[in-house]
């Protein structure tokens, strides 16, 4: 088979794309990565080789968040070879409505969460009738690698992550929609409706805010108002992550940050509070993940998903603890093979973490079954046979 993969501005997306072109070149196909953000460099990944490479047969293309059906010139070598498309989504769909509207005819969409699935069933039943859920999934270190043992780890707790001010992203959404006061209350109503309510989506606290407010409007234009709400997506992402950081480190934990923006977080002139970096490559992320004891996540607002920090995390044999998603609860056990807090009651989130740094055992034997199965089931190795399956 021959395979067109891609580069783009997003970092961690190449380092995914590196990890699919290795897999499929082991089960023997072709394979070309085509970089869209530097098409005309002479690289091995230019525009040029690409159409030297597309002018025989290309029988699947595979990106990440729409990438790859974006251009024209690439949707006519699409339905030309009647390619298959997979387009895995990093994130929900309501961002994506115009690549969901309009795409290449042998189109299959795979998506990280199982509500994200159901948006797209919803509202573009017709024009993506292939879609599916697909699990995030972890690279697996090399066979030489050296773990450390639990206690001789170097950060305590570590959280990889961005960070911006919620109220900031609020108020880019805000002043979007200047000059329309109903638009204003609807997305300020969802973003208390999720603070309230840790449990709904973005669509639901949307839908509910429309309840409330006692607003009706036809389906095209509910998707113009799910569209819009990008910033919403961020604001409660990063409440979110402004609130576990809080209590961990007002009760005095040793945290490690890495990731651009918390200089503006509350806690970051801590003595506790430690930032390691602005921003290092995905690749380099792992071997700090597997310097630390405990690896936190907290989920990108993705209720019934996954997320890779925490396969990548028991890969690297760390101990994830995270906040819940219904996937994650039918998947794994708390106190089994991952470790979780709940959003709904931080204060019992200090306890848990020091539970698990003061009992390197339980830490371990957790660490070992996780690895396990995410080994087994989740990884670069699995996405691709999902994939060509």
């Amino acid at each position: 088979m021959r395979i067109a993969l891609f580069y783009t501005d997003i970092e961690s997306f190449n380092f995914f794309m590196d990890q699919l072109d290795h897999e499929f070149r082991l089960r023997g196909h072709e394979t070309f990565i085509f970089d869209l953000l530097h098409p005309y460099d002479e690289t091995p990944h230019s525009y040029a080789h690409f159409m030297e490479f597309a002018a025989g047969r290309i029988d699947l293309a595979v990106c990440f968040d729409g990438m790859c059906v974006r251009e024209e010139v690439l949707l006519e070598i699409w339905d030309t070879w009647e390619t298959v498309v997979v387009d895995i989504l990093m994130d929900p769909p309501f961002r994506f409505h115009r690549t969901l509207e309009r795409h290449s005819k042998n189109y299959r969409l795979f998506c990280c969460d199982r509500d994200h699935v159901e948006y797209v069933k919803r509202y573009f039943p017709r024009e993506v009738p292939n879609v599916a859920f697909m699990p995030h999934v972890g690279a697996v270190p090399a066979k030489d690698a050296v773990v450390s043992p639990y206690e001789e780890r170097k950060f305590d707790i570590l959280f990889t992550a961005t960070y911006y001010r919620p109220q900031d992203r609020l108020g880019e959404l805000l002043r979007m929609c200047e000059g329309n006061t109903s638009m204003k209350q609807l997305y300020q109503m969802a973003y208390q409706n999720m603070i309230g309510n840790t449990s709904l989506t973005a669509e639901q606290a949307i839908l509910l805010a429309m309840q409330q407010g006692g607003w009706a409007v036809p389906e095209e234009t509910l998707k113009v108002i799910f569209a819009w709400a990008e910033n919403l997506d961020w604001a409660i992402r990063m409440y979110q992550r402004e609130q576990v950081v809080t209590v961990l480190a007002e009760e005095g934990f040793e945290l490690y940050l890495l990731g651009r923006g918390w200089e503006n977080h509350s806690a970051s002139g801590y003595p506790n509070v430690h930032r390691i970096d602005g921003r290092v490559p995905y690749a380099q992320t792992l071997s700090y993940m597997a310097d630390a004891k405990i690896n936190l996540n907290v989920m990108p607002w993705f209720k019934s998903g996954t997320h890779d920090r925490i396969f990548n995390t028991l890969l690297q044999h760390s101990l994830p603890l995270t906040d819940r998603s219904s996937w994650i609860d039918e998947n794994f056990t708390d106190g089994q093979d991952i470790a979780m807090y709940d959003l709904k009651h931080l204060d019992r989130l200090p306890a848990i973490a020091e539970s698990l740094l003061h009992d390197p055992d339980k830490a371990e034997a957790i660490i070992q079954n996780g690895y396990e199965k995410v080994l087994k089931n989740y990884t670069w190795s699995n996405c691709a046979d999902r994939i060509l399956a």
